[in-house]
């Protein structure tokens, strides 16, 4: 039997469902249950603010609703006059706070139900959307952030802008809806890819260039891996199946690394791409949500099988895999220059969060400040960083002071590794899901693992520390060297053993610890790295590893 949000999304008309009416209701902020489900599929989320959720219930109010809107960026891109409109559309619309997700983008939260359509009209006039940023269908595609990776680091950007376009949704209804454009003819919105019933749960592809996996590859429904041959692109190896969800008590669900399948020609490619997401749509679980991500379908299926039915609607072999080799996924942070000599500066944004801090680190000034110039351009990276980016010979020196004036360089050289090399989710107060606090927590707990790494005389080993809120992995905590993964408010479990390219998914080690019992665990656990390492080269992830802490 289908699950409800299947029903929802046959009988929505294209994804338009009641969302007009839902609009014009003055008499409540949230919008109708229905329409909840496909405006996710617009890029956005309703959400209320859970801090005065019991106030306001003990006054009989309404709850404080709100929506979360995403853009849709392949690759994490935006010009300066893109930037500055971002600037003004946050501070007119929402808290403010540019948030950088850990898919390679933006979202802006509490924005009221009346300003949705003024806020995407506003990215609209400067060609940014959020169309599938959220939603069952293919979301935002990431990509290696820093154009010093490779000199095809242009090639492959510009590839996953095509992937973006190709696996768009056909229906019209963003336009009409948030633009008020006239509808189409209904039969002008055939969409062979997802039909009327749109895929059976959210699908997410990344392209990695080695040796960077800063996308982290592998827990995507599809990973691609640029194979540069001879200085040229050739194509990429394809992977299938990952995926960082997983769900307190429930045993049939688990986080999942992609499974490489093979190598494909790089103009065979989105060929490839696509059949993939059609085998998920016809074969993916329809019934249990919590089921219905591409992994558990590969796995249902079998690798061999599932390869099989690819090759079968590709009409073509994959090769043997090529090889390649990741060495790191940390961000390259300071400045650096590419193959064509432009310079690029990557900041230190603690947990992508975006704003102008009350101890002096102002970030939105600066980075406004240097938009208006038009002097740089500006990419996100997976790890919540922000990329000054493009930048000519003749402008670095002005960009540096810029950002020396703001505080942003001292910033950025003064955190620790530790601090560089983590990761939180938004959890509380706008996730519904969360079970514990995420960002507005962590920063102050990497605090006091920096104590007890200094006390080891191992600080510069800080290793790869995520955060989430709940067992949902938006952080992407289960790839992490350690994993804190909210069990209910102020408990975590604790996760051990990820690896420092991001190719080993870690381990249970404790479970639902409070704050004292964590700083207990890993002060034992530092003491005994700094004293049994096997030297600056061995991680900590590879560490507990072969100590068989996991």
């Amino acid at each position: 039997m289908e699950s409800p949000v299947e029903k929802i999304k046959k009988g929505s008309h294209g994804l338009r469902g009641m969302l007009k009416d839902s609009l014009l209701d003055e008499h409540t902020g949230a919008i109708r249950d229905d329409d909840q489900t496909l405006i996710k599929f617009h890029g956005m989320y309703m959400q209320d603010d859970r801090d005065v959720r019991d106030k306001r219930a003990e006054k009989k109010l309404e709850r404080l609703y709100s929506f979360m809107i995403r853009l849709r960026l392949p690759g994490g891109f935006l010009t300066s006059s893109q930037w500055k409109a971002l600037h003004d559309i946050a501070g007119e619309h929402s808290t403010g706070i540019i948030k950088i997700t850990s898919r390679q983008t933006v979202q802006l939260h509490g924005i009221l139900k009346s300003h949705i359509k003024p806020t995407l009209q506003a990215f609209n006039k400067v060609k940014l959307d959020s169309i599938a940023a959220c939603g069952d269908v293919n979301r935002n595609v990431t990509v290696t952030a820093h154009p010093k990776a490779s000199p095809v680091h242009e090639e492959v950007f510009s590839f996953a802008g095509q992937i973006s376009e190709a696996l768009l949704p056909k229906t019209q209804a963003y336009y009409e809806i948030w633009l008020d454009e006239e509808k189409i003819a209904e039969h002008n919105e055939e969409d062979p890819l997802y039909e009327n019933r749109y895929l059976p749960r959210k699908f997410k592809i990344a392209i990695a260039i080695p040796p960077y996996n800063d996308v982290d590859v592998f827990t995507n429904d599809i990973g691609l891996i640029a194979i540069i041959e001879n200085g040229k692109l050739v194509g990429y190896n394809i992977s299938a199946g990952g995926g960082m969800g997983t769900t307190h008590g429930n045993a049939a669900t688990y986080p999942r690394l992609a499974t490489v399948l093979g190598f494909v020609e790089k103009e065979k490619a989105l060929s490839a791409l696509y059949e993939i997401v059609t085998i998920q749509r016809d074969f993916g679980n329809r019934e249990d949500r919590k089921l219905s991500r591409l992994k558990y379908t590969i796995d249902r299926m079998g690798i061999t099988a599932f390869k099989e039915e690819l090759e079968s609607r590709i009409s073509f072999s994959l090769s043997p895999a090529r090889d390649y080799a990741f060495t790191q996924r940390a961000d390259d942070f300071g400045w650096h220059s590419d193959a064509e000599g432009k310079w690029h500066y990557t900041l230190f944004v603690e947990n992508g969060r975006v704003l102008d801090h009350e101890h002096g680190v102002l970030f939105k000034t600066a980075c406004l400040e240097i938009a208006k110039t038009g002097k740089a351009n500006f990419r996100f990276t997976c790890n919540q960083n922000l990329v000054v980016s493009d930048v000519a010979v003749s402008d670095k020196d002005f960009i540096d002071t810029v950002l020396r004036q703001h505080n942003i360089v001292q910033h950025t050289e003064n955190a620790s590794q530790v601090r560089k090399n983590s990761m939180a989710c938004v959890a509380f107060n706008t996730c519904p899901l969360a079970l514990a606090e995420g960002q507005r927590y962590l920063p102050s707990l990497i605090s006091k693992l920096e104590i007890l790494l200094a006390k080891h005389h191992i600080e510069k080993e800080g290793p790869i520390v995520r955060m989430t809120g709940c067992p949902n992995g938006c952080a992407r905590p289960y790839i992490a060297e350690v994993g804190f993964v909210g069990t209910a408010y102020g408990r975590y479990n604790v996760m051990l053993g990820g690896d420092v390219r991001g190719e080993r998914l870690n381990k249970l080690y404790k479970e639902n610890l409070d704050e004292t019992e964590i700083l207990n665990v890993m002060d034992a656990l530092f003491a005994q790295y700094a004293k049994q390492r096997k030297g600056p080269e061995e991680s900590f992830g590879d560490f507990v590893v072969r100590a068989s802490i996991v």
